[in-house]
C-alpha cells in the first residue's frame, strides 16, 4: 500500500515521549494523522499542531474514543498509566479494554502497540507484566494488534534513560544492588521510530509480537558505566548484597527528577532480563540496522546540543514567547533553562538591533566589571577570554565570534543564539528572540540554557545562579532600554 492510498492514522499519547516524536515522522511520510490528547494546551505548543486533526479527551472514555477512532484505519496505542499511582496495572487494563472495544466497533483495521521486553514465563515485575497483559487485552478485542516489545529507550526524555543520566551525572560513587547485572538491550529512540513507521508498510507484521533492541546486549551496570564513559566521567559502582526496590527508589528520588513511585516500578523491572530472543524484527525489517549503546548516547547529546529534540530544546529554544510568565526556571532532559520575557515599546527590528549589537566595544550592557572578571578567569584557565571581540560592530552572521561566545543560529530581525566557548563544566547557550505584538510594540525573550557535566557542573550552576540571575536580568532590561531609546545602536567608547 502506498502512502497516498493509506487510511487515516490515530496516534494516542501524541504529546508524550514517543508520540511527540512519532507524529512529525508520520506527517513527513505523507500520512493523514489524527491525535488523541488530554491537554489541548500541550498539543497547541507542538509545531505539528496545525498539520493534524485533534480530538481532546480521556482514552478510557468510550464516547471520546468513538470520535477519535471514527474513520481510522490504523491506531497507535502509546498509553501507559504508570504515573497514575500504585494501581497503574488496573488502569492500564481498563483503558486497553475500552480502546480495543471502541476500535472494533469503529472498524479499525489494525492497532500498533509499544510494550516491553521480558520473558513471559519468568517472574516479571508488575510494570513488565502490565505491559504484556495490555498487549493481550488489545489482541482479545478482535482487532489485529501488532505489539513491539522494547527494553530501555535511549533518548532524552525516556524515564529509564533520564534515571541513568541523572544518577551518573550527579553521583561519583553509586551503591548498586546485585541485580544491576541483569541483562538489557537498549534501543536508540531514532531506531524505535524507524520500526514504528516501517511497520505501516509491512503487512507481514500484522498480529505479531516483535521484539526489538539495539546492537549491544549489556547489563544495567553496563548502562551506567557506558554513559559515564561517553560523557568522560569517572564513576565508581559498588555492588551490595541487598538493596530493595523501595530503598533504591528513594535513592533515585533524591538524586533524579523521577518520582519515587515511578522509580520503584522502573527499578523493580531491572531484576528481569530484557533482551531480544527472536529474529523476527530482523526478518521483517532488514533495512533497519539498530545502533550500539555508545552511538545512541552520542546521538542524544548531539541532538540536544544542536536543538533537534522536540521535547527538550524546543522548551529551551525560545518558541513560547507569549507564555505570560515573565521569569521561569526549570530543568528537563539534562538541560537547565532560565527564560525571561519583557514587553518593549519599540518595533521588533529595533529590539533585534539592540541585542545583536552586544559584546566587544559595547560590552554586555550590564555589570561590565563582572564580564571582565569572567573573561580574565577564562584566560587564566586557558580559554579565549574577551579578547576576540566581534567582526563587525553592527552585523552578525552564523559562525562569528562574539567575545567568548559563537553565533550558532541567526534570523534577521527576530532571533539570535550564542554558544559559549569559555571554559565551563558543561555547555551553555544565550539566546534572544523578539516578536511583534500589538500597536507597534514587541516582546523580547531571553533564554539561558546550561547542560552541566557531572556533579561539579551542577554545583557550578547552583552556586553561581544568584549572580547569573542578577546579571541576565540586568542585561535584558538594558536591551529593552536601548531599543526604546534609540533607533540605531551606537558604539559606546
Amino acid at each position: 500500500m502506498s502512502n497516498s492510498d493509506a487510511g487515516s492514522i490515530l496516534v494516542t499519547g501524541a504529546t508524550g515521549y514517543i508520540g511527540g516524536r512519532l507524529v512529525p515522522r508520520l506527517i513527513e511520510a505523507g500520512r493523514n494523522v489524527r491525535v488523541l490528547v488530554r491537554s489541548p494546551r500541550r498539543a497547541r505548543s507542538r509545531p505539528w499542531f496545525h498539520e493534524v486533526e485533534t480530538v481532546v479527551g480521556d482514552a478510557a472514555n468510550l464516547r471520546v474514543l468513538s470520535r477519535a477512532l471514527s474513520g481510522i484505519d490504523t491506531a497507535y496505542y502509546l498509553i501507559h498509566s504508570m504515573s497514575s499511582g500504585l494501581n497503574f496495572h488496573e488502569k492500564d487494563i481498563e483503558t486497553a479494554r475500552a480502546f480495543g472495544l471502541a476500535a472494533r466497533e469503529a472498524g479499525v483495521r489494525r492497532v500498533i502497540y509499544l510494550g516491553a521486553l521480558g520473558e513471559s514465563n519468568s517472574d516479571l515485575s508488575p510494570h513488565l507484566r502490565s505491559r504484556h497483559e495490555t498487549g493481550e487485552v488489545l489482541r482479545e478485542s478482535g482487532v489485529s494488534a501488532t505489539e513491539f516489545r522494547s527494553a530501555i529507550i535511549v533518548g532524552s526524555g525516556s524515564a529509564s534513560f533520564e534515571m541513568i543520566r541523572n544518577l551518573v551525572e550527579r553521583l561519583p560513587v553509586m551503591i548498586c544492588p546485585r541485580w544491576v547485572y541483569s541483562r538489557a538491550q537498549p534501543l536508540a529512540i531514532d531506531d524505535l521510530l524507524d520500526y514504528l513507521v516501517a511497520v505501516l508498510d509491512t503487512p507481514e507484521s500484522d498480529g505479531r509480537i516483535i521484539e526489538i533492541g539495539g546492537k549491544d546486549v549489556t547489563t544495567f551496570h553496563g548502562l551506567l558505566s557506558g554513559y559515564a564513559k561517553a560523557r568522560g566521567l569517572r564513576r565508581r559502582l559498588i555492588p551490595v548484597p541487598v538493596l530493595t526496590p523501595r530503598l533504591s527508589s528513594y535513592w533515585v528520588y533524591w538524586f533524579t527528577p523521577i518520582p519515587a513511585g515511578f522509580a520503584r516500578a522502573l527499578i523493580e523491572g531491572i531484576r528481569n532480563h530484557v533482551v531480544v530472543t527472536s529474529d523476527l524484527a530482523r526478518e521483517l525489517f532488514p533495512q533497519i540496522k539498530p545502533r550500539d549503546y555508545a552511538s545512541a548516547i552520542t546521538g542524544v547529546m548531539k541532538d540536544l546540543e544542536e536543538g533537534r529534540i522536540d521535547t527538550s530544546w524546543s522548551d529551551a529554544g525560545g518558541r513560547s514567547i507569549n507564555s505570560g510568565n515573565p521569569v521561569s526556571l526549570h530543568s528537563r532532559h539534562g538541560m537547565i533553562v532560565e527564560r525571561r520575557t519583557r514587553s518593549v515599546n519599540a518595533p521588533a527590528r529595533r529590539v533585534f538591533r539592540a541585542f545583536s549589537g552586544i559584546g566587544a566595544d559595547r560590552d554586555w550592557y550590564f555589570a561590565g566589571w563582572a564580564w571582565g572578571l569572567r573573561g580574565l578567569l577564562d584566560r587564566l584557565a586557558g580559554g579565549t577570554g574577551l579578547r576576540r571581540g566581534r567582526r563587525h560592530p553592527n552585523e552578525l552572521r552564523v559562525g562569528d565570534a562574539v567575545d567568548f561566545w559563537r553565533v550558532e543560529a541567526l534570523e534577521t530581525d527576530r532571533f539570535l543564539r550564542l554558544k559559549a566557548e569559555m571554559k565551563l563544566p558543561g555547555r551553555a547557550w544565550l539566546q534572544f528572540e523578539t516578536r511583534e505584538s500589538e500597536n507597534g510594540l514587541s516582546e523580547i525573550e531571553q533564554t539561558v540554557a546550561f547542560i552541566p557535566k557531572g556533579l561539579f557542573g551542577l554545583t557550578y550552576w547552583h552556586v553561581l545562579y544568584p549572580m547569573h540571575a542578577w546579571i541576565f536580568r540586568g542585561m535584558v532590561d538594558a536591551i529593552v532600554i536601548r531599543a526604546e531609546s534609540q533607533s540605531t545602536p551606537q558604539v559606546d567608547m
